[in-house]
């Protein structure tokens, strides 16, 4: 029989409109501030610095969007900034316009080489100014957006494996810097192969999004991150969660899929479960991130070989 009809929809995920982009500009010289912050701040946060250690400190703390940068100020010009900018992590992806005096083939390059967006020589049109902004902040824009559809699965609008590593690299430096503990579920729907056999691919893809849903409503600590591993598999960070946190965690989830109804008009296909295997980070032991997730995976199969739709927590031998 075939199954009700859902439509697959992928949340684009783009900057509101309503949402002011932020411009950090770094002069000594206050009369060009207030020109700019005049034609800029009708549609942008401004941010203002008046020398060049000033402008770091702003850059790290406040990450702007954009930076106007002059080149010709004292005690740290414009090209010891921006290469000061590109060197962190933190800062390096902000595109920065050089705004200066300078207007020499030479300074121009040099300023592009060493990482600049754009170069606009003074005395400036304002109105130039203003397009150029538009320029890198609608670029930007199209950057973030492009970015985050990379780390989206369509189907089930949760993300997906590219997203969980990237999420995965930042938490595990985190609780090795901060020394504490960590945990991650290893899901698998069990027995989907025969699911999809029996009920159709599209049924196993509303499967999916319904178990997709169940993550969501289940995992609603801040912090916590669960994506789609691909095909059946799920996976799901838990920072700051120790081994009874993550079981607790794991079994809450288990019981919540094992109640859900999948949508469909087949009673037989109203149901699914899934095994979890679950793996906690050991403080002071300095695991590989592969590690790590191949010992959940362990943990997962050492689930399903002991009957399935249960949870298992590996133990170090």
């Amino acid at each position: 029989m075939s199954c009700t009809a859902l439509k697959i929809r992928l949340t684009l995920i783009i900057m509101s409109e309503e949402e002011r982009h932020s411009i950090l500009i770094v002069d000594d010289q206050s009369s060009n501030i207030e020109a700019l912050k005049q034609i800029l701040r009708s549609e942008y946060t401004v941010y203002t610095a008046s020398s060049g250690k000033n402008a770091i400190e702003l850059a790290e703390k406040l990450l702007p969007d954009l930076i106007l940068l002059d080149i010709v100020m004292p005690v740290m010009d414009g090209y010891t900034v921006i290469a000061e900018l590109k060197n962190s992590n933190t800062t390096k992806h902000i595109p920065v316009i050089f705004l200066t005096g300078l207007n020499s083939d030479d300074e121009e390059e040099k300023g592009l080489h060493l990482g600049a967006a754009d170069y606009i020589t003074k005395p400036f049109s304002l109105a130039t100014v203003r397009l150029r902004v538009r320029n890198q902040i609608q670029m930007l824009i199209q950057l973030r957006t492009i970015e985050r559809l990379s780390i989206v699965d369509q189907l089930t609008d949760m993300p997906n494996r590219r997203g969980f590593e990237k999420q995965l690299n930042s938490e595990w430096a985190r609780a090795i810097r901060d020394k504490t503990i960590m945990s991650i579920l290893f899901v698998d729907v069990d027995k989907f192969k025969n699911y999809n056999d029996s009920f159709g691919h599209r049924q196993g893809d509303i499967a999916l999004q319904t178990l997709a849903r169940v993550f969501k409503d289940t995992l609603k600590r801040p912090g916590d991150y669960s994506a789609r591993w691909g095909g059946e598999e799920f996976i799901a960070l838990l920072p700051n969660t120790d081994v009874n946190g993550s079981l607790e965690v794991a079994e809450h989830l288990r019981k919540n899929v094992e109640d859900v109804q999948v949508p469909c008009t087949e009673e037989n296909a109203l149901k699914i479960t899934i095994s979890v295997g679950v793996n906690t980070m050991i403080e002071g032991k300095s695991n590989s991130i592969e590690e790590f997730i191949s010992n959940a995976d362990a943990a997962l199969y050492n689930a399903k070989e002991n009957g399935r739709n249960r949870v298992s927590h590996f133990r170090q031998i």
